[in-house]
C-alpha cells in the first residue's frame, strides 16, 4: 500500500494505491475517484455491536466502505468532509491514537477502529463521552478543518488546546478538560467554553480551525436568528469565509 497526499494543506486529497488484492477500509462517503477495477462494498466493520458503538457513540458512520483491488492492483482517492489538511499515522502496535469523530478517513484491515469511553470529562467538554481509538499495524489517514499542526509533548510537557481544535492524540499522553476562565460567565463572554489540557509523552494532533466555530457562524446568518440576516447575507457570509 502506497499513500500520496495532495493539495494539501488547504483541500487534501490521499491517494491511496493498493497492490493486486490488498484491501482498504474507508469512512463511507470519503471516496472521490478510484480506478474502474476496485471492488467497492459496504459492511458492518467489527459486526453489528461495534457498527452501533461507532454510529450511536462514536459519531462516525453505521457502513464502512471496503474497497479491493483487483488482479493488477488499483487506486482509490479520498477526501476529508471539510476544507483542510489530511496526513497519516502510522501504527506499529505499540502506541494506539484516540481520534475524534469526523477525523478518521481510512485505514487498512489491519488497523482496528473502535470506540472508546472516554468519561465524563469528555462528555461536558462538548466532544461526546466517547472517542475512536485505532490501534494495530498500518497507516491511518486522518482529515481536518484547516491545517494540521502536529505537537510533540516530552514528559511531563503540558500543552492547553481549545476543545474544537482537537483532532487526535496517542495513547501515552495524559488528557483532562477544565473550563477555560473561571467562571461560567467568563466562559461565555470570552466565547471559550472547555479546553484540554494534554500531558506528554506523545504526540497531539490540532487543526487550525474549529468546526464548532463554522456552526455557530451559520447560525447566526441564518434567518430568525436576531440578527436581522436574511439568505443573501448567508452567501455573502459564506464568500468572506471561503475567500478569506
Amino acid at each position: 500500500m502506497q499513500i500520496e497526499l495532495r493539495q494539501t494543506p488547504s483541500f487534501g486529497i490521499a491517494r491511496v494505491t493498493l497492490a493486486p488484492n490488498e484491501q482498504l477500509q474507508a469512512e463511507s462517503g470519503s471516496m472521490m475517484s478510484m480506478s474502474p477495477d476496485m471492488q467497492l462494498s459496504a459492511g458492518m466493520q467489527g459486526g453489528l455491536k461495534q457498527a452501533l458503538k461507532r454510529t450511536a457513540l462514536g459519531g462516525e458512520s453505521f457502513f464502512i466502505s471496503t474497497f479491493a483491488a483487483g488482479p493488477g492492483g488499483g487506486f482509490v482517492d479520498l477526501a476529508a468532509i471539510l476544507p483542510g489538511d489530511v496526513s497519516v499515522l502510522e501504527l506499529d502496535n505499540t502506541v494506539g491514537w484516540f481520534i475524534q469523530a469526523g477525523s478518521w478517513m481510512a485505514s487498512p484491515p489491519s488497523v482496528q477502529i473502535d470506540t472508546k469511553w472516554g468519561g465524563f470529562k469528555n462528555l461536558f467538554g462538548g466532544e461526546g463521552g466517547f472517542i475512536l481509538r485505532a490501534t494495530g499495524t498500518g497507516p491511518t489517514i486522518i482529515g481536518c478543518y484547516g491545517a494540521l499542526e502536529p505537537w510533540d509533548l516530552q514528559a511531563g510537557q503540558t500543552v492547553t488546546v481549545d476543545t474544537g481544535h482537537m483532532v487526535a492524540y496517542q495513547e501515552t499522553v495524559q488528557m483532562n478538560i477544565r473550563k477555560a476562565t473561571g467562571g461560567m460567565i467568563q466562559s461565555f463572554k470570552s466565547g471559550e467554553g472547555y479546553v484540554f489540557d494534554f500531558t506528554g509523552p506523545g504526540r497531539v494532533m490540532v487543526q487550525t480551525r474549529n468546526p464548532q466555530a463554522l456552526v455557530g457562524f451559520l447560525s447566526r446568518m441564518m434567518p430568525g436568528s436576531g440578527r436581522g440576516e436574511t439568505s443573501g447575507g448567508i452567501v455573502k457570509g459564506l464568500g468572506g469565509l471561503l475567500g478569506g
